[in-house]
């Protein structure tokens, strides 16, 4: 049972989410724009990753991984019936997530072996503090969520082994995606049916959302065998199949949720089509093995469509839902889901679709910068000030 603790110190550092999901939105207003002069040509970056590898691995183990510590600091109180992580432990946290990002970048004068390791103690210690909440609290069977985020720290050493082996990353860029869209297809597999259901069951419909039974459980192997074959054979025969069948499977698993009946609540809305992109980045895959369209469609679709349109649907609700707001998307964070959404098309089509004097990647990084400008102008204010009283009934 939680016992009653006085927590005095700054708003910020009082919940898991708080700390991650801002510095989540700020990093990826900063770096894309980065990325975007790098990509052109107009500045350069000194650390010891190729350009194309640092893009990749800040998305992968810089937003991605302090949005997976954010969510997963939120929900282990709420398995484990044990206080939240808060104070001085979340500061050291976002110190060593910090210096990943500066040490990744060449900005601290520690060498290629240096920032690798500086880089992965990050993801390590979130498995280590999760694992001990999880065994203290006693809640075994949430131990299975330590096994993907142990392998997305795996992931993120084969990176820098691979980089400073061979010049550039090869499976561990794969692999740290992979890792992503599996844990989407995990916990995303059982938040966004329940929200559903619960959304609608104030509303009396015929129908609810299918309950998580063996159908789910074939889907999420299915599509980790899709992921595991992308990530080591990209243009194997056996790519082509298994992101055939998994593309098939979860566009079934998704329909069996509902996700039209909630076409007036844009906060449910926004996680099935963010879910929706997971059977597309699976039959990218298969296109992709065989030949039908370039290996950077599924890598985008994947990557921007499904993983940071479904991280930032699940921090705008969790922020609100946290913070005592009621859950109402608004037009600030419709926009920038929406603006996200835009990024990913515009992404996929590259250089081949010019607008406005902006080619595809141009756009997509204005979009980008448009999308999380918007999410941290409403939803900064909230992650930096204490939870305000009662929730208002849910709207949406």
């Amino acid at each position: 049972m939680k016992t009653r603790e006085i927590y005095e110190g700054p708003a910020l550092f009082s919940y898991g989410f708080r700390p991650f999901f801002l510095f989540a939105g700020v990093f990826a207003v900063v770096v894309i724009p980065i990325w975007w002069l790098v990509w052109r040509g107009d500045v350069s970056i000194s650390g010891h990753l190729a350009s194309t590898d640092w893009h990749i691995h800040e998305m992968i183990f810089g937003y991605g991984a302090a949005v997976v510590a954010g969510f997963l600091f939120t929900a282990v109180p709420n398995w484990t019936g044990r206080m939240p992580t808060r104070g001085w432990p979340l500061v050291v946290l976002l110190a060593l997530w910090l210096a990943g990002r500066a040490s990744v970048a060449g900005l601290l004068p520690v060498g290629p072996v240096g920032a690798a390791i500086i880089d992965q103690m990050f993801l390590l210690a979130v498995a280590a503090m999760m694992a001990r909440e999880i065994v203290a609290g006693r809640n075994w069977k949430n131990l299975k969520v330590l096994v993907p985020v142990s392998l997305l720290w795996g992931a993120n050493i084969l990176f820098h082994v691979e980089a400073l082996t061979q010049g550039v990353s090869d499976i561990g860029r794969r692999l740290g995606i992979a890792l992503l869209i599996f844990l989407i297809t995990l916990i995303g597999g059982r938040i966004v049916p329940s929200f559903t259901r619960n959304w609608l069951a104030q509303r009396r419909p015929e129908r609810l959302p299918v309950a998580f039974n063996r159908f789910d459980g074939v889907c999420i192997l299915i599509g980790a065998a899709a992921l595991v074959s992308w990530a080591i054979a990209p243009f194997h025969t056996a790519s082509v199949l298994a992101g055939g069948a998994a593309a098939l499977l979860h566009l079934m698993r998704l329909l069996r949720w509902r996700g039209l009946a909630t076409w007036q609540s844009p906060l449910l809305l926004m996680l099935h089509v963010a879910y929706l992109m997971v059977p597309l980045g699976f039959l990218s895959i298969g296109a992709g093995a065989a030949g039908l369209v370039g290996p950077v469609v599924s890598a985008h679709v994947l990557g921007i469509g499904s993983v940071v349109g479904m991280t930032l649907a699940v921090m705008m609700r969790a922020t609100m839902g946290h913070t005592g707001r009621p859950l109402v998307a608004g037009p600030w964070l419709t926009s920038a889901f929406a603006l996200i959404c835009g990024a990913t098309l515009a992404r996929v089509a590259g250089q081949n679709v010019v607008l406005g004097g902006l080619n595809g990647v141009d756009l997509s990084a204005v979009l980008w910068t448009l999308a999380f400008f918007a999410y941290l102008c409403r939803t900064g204010p909230w992650l930096l000030s204490p939870k305000i009283g009662r929730k208002a009934a849910s709207k949406s």
